[in-house]
């Protein structure tokens, strides 16, 4: 089950340790000096290390034990044990790191728990983290995608406030990724660890809005029936999302900017208010400025909350950023009945660049996937694109006929067989255009096909290699090499 290292000088305490141990099906490493130790520590990379605090019965060689399991990449939990147990020691040990104390003599069913309850803290510890990094790379810089000027701006501007306590305004039209942007605020800040809370304040009632925000006391308005913490609350050390910042009705406005202000929290009902650690980023699709102007958004608030505004263009704003949007969105899809990853033609591009899309990215993403459903082959035509896209689609003259047919059926391949244009297997311009498979080595198959497809990324990104190796999600080294035909 886990890896533990036992280190004690007396050779019957570590015999029936180990023993215990092993029956519960844990696998051990028995140390009774302190000499190979730090290898061990190193090359076994344990779980878990219970360790006698005195090795000599003069010098606490526990504590530097401690050290070194708690400077593992991952940290090793750790469980002290000594028969010379003092207040002191214990308080160093716990502030070196070591998760629990146990004072000789003590029970073998006291030794059982404490190990099963340091497990499970360490795997739980191991588990935040994975999630945390899932977490950060789902919301981080790269997932916001594109090139363009405009978008490069924003990035810098992301960069420059995520690791601050800046309360953020995010301006920009429905689907140009506003919740996307907080996230990655959120998620690249000291803050990461804390809770993300996002709500949208046109989705609720006034009554219901103020105490999901504040929350409220037992018997505040009817239907309370229980004390309610806030979103407030709830995201105490986090940070707090406020989308659609505009809905908010005049009397919300008012307590908002007094938990702006006192960074205090007054439930509906209660007289008491309590301290809050909360970054607000707040977002909305209106003209903030006009509704000030027109009396229905508080002046002091709208300057408490644009401390640092940040605009997102529309997608019309940014075409050049449409290909590398529709790569982005076709990476992780696959064809339903043959099971292969999807292409576009040429033609289809061409006709998402010139479109408007007053939906913006999501609108988008919402074609793309309308596309791949409705698309008889893995190979999306103008044919599967909304008919307000077709429209604009040049005269067929049947190219992307053609292209279809050469990237599903090459020549001197069976039916079905997957071949891009130029007849590399999967990628736009491969190499042994119409070529037997069989008559080309695997290697050189894997190398001219990896080849296609790197240029194939480039031409999508207007040859921005560093653009292209957030796409592929590899190095700017690695692609660098990769083009001069060395691996990895």
């Amino acid at each position: 089950m886990a890896k533990i290292l036992l280190v004690d000088d007396e050779l019957t305490m570590v015999q029936m340790v180990a023993e215990v141990l092993r029956a519960e099906g844990h696998e051990v490493y028995p140390f009774t000096t302190g000499n190979g130790v730090a290898e061990a520590l190193v090359e076994r990379l344990p779980d878990l290390v219970i360790t006698d605090l005195y090795l000599d019965k003069t010098k606490p060689h526990g504590m530097e034990i401690i050290r070194k399991a708690r400077a593992l990449n991952p940290p090793a939990v750790v469980i002290m044990m000594t028969g010379f147990g003092t207040v002191e020691s214990a308080v160093e040990a716990m502030r070196l790191g070591a998760y629990d104390y146990l004072e000789k003599p003590f029970k073998l069913d006291e030794l059982k728990l404490s190990v099963q309850r340091a497990l499970d803290y360490t795997q739980t510890v191991h588990e935040n983290t994975q999630l945390r990094r899932e977490l950060k790379q789902r919301y981080g810089f790269s997932q916001i995608i594109g090139s363009s000027a405009p978008m490069q701006a924003v990035f810098q501007m992301v960069e420059r406030v995520a690791d601050t306590d800046a309360t953020v305004l995010i301006l920009g039209a429905s689907g140009t990724g506003k919740e996307l942007v907080a996230r990655a605020l959120h998620y690249n800040s000291r803050r990461t660890h804390a809770p993300f809370i996002p709500i949208n304040c046109s989705a609720l009632p006034e009554n219901l809005l103020e105490s999901e925000l504040f929350g409220h006391r037992k018997g505040a308005f009817t239907g309370a029936v229980a004390d309610k913490d806030g979103l407030f609350h709830d995201a105490d050390g986090g940070t707090l999302f406020l989308d659609e910042i505009g809905t908010m009705p005049a009397q919300l406005q008012s307590r908002l900017l007094r938990v702006l202000q006192e960074r205090e929290v007054r439930r509906v009902g209660d007289n008491a208010s309590v301290h809050v650690d909360v970054r607000v980023l707040a977002a909305t699709n209106e003209n903030l400025e006009q509704l000030v102007k027109d009396g229905r958004f508080r002046e002091d608030l709208y300057y408490r909350l644009n401390v640092v505004p940040i605009s997102l263009p529309s997608l019309k704003e940014r075409r050049e950023d449409i290909p590398m949007l529709v790569t982005h969105f076709l990476k992780d899809k696959v064809h339903s009945r043959s099971g292969r990853p999807f292409q576009i033609s040429r033609r289809a591009m061409e006709a998402m660049t010139a479109h408007s899309w007053p939906g913006n990215v999501r609108e988008l993403e919402n074609a793309i996937e309308r596309a791949g459903v409705l698309s008889d082959l893995p190979f999306l035509m103008v044919r599967d694109l909304p008919p307000v896209v077709q429209r604009l689609a040049t005269a067929d003259d049947g190219a992307e006929e053609r292209e279809a047919a050469e990237w599903v059926e090459p020549v001197g391949s069976g039916r079905g067989a997957m071949t891009a244009p130029g007849g590399g297997a999967g990628v736009p311009g491969g190499p042994a255009a119409g070529m037997p498979l069989s008559l080309v080595s695997l290697k050189r198959f894997s190398r001219d096909q990896e080849q296609a497809y790197l240029q194939h990324v480039l031409k999508l990104t207007n040859q921005n290699k560093e653009e292209a190796a957030k796409l592929l999600d590899i190095s700017l080294a690695t692609l660098y090499r990769k083009l001069a035909g060395d691996g990895e």
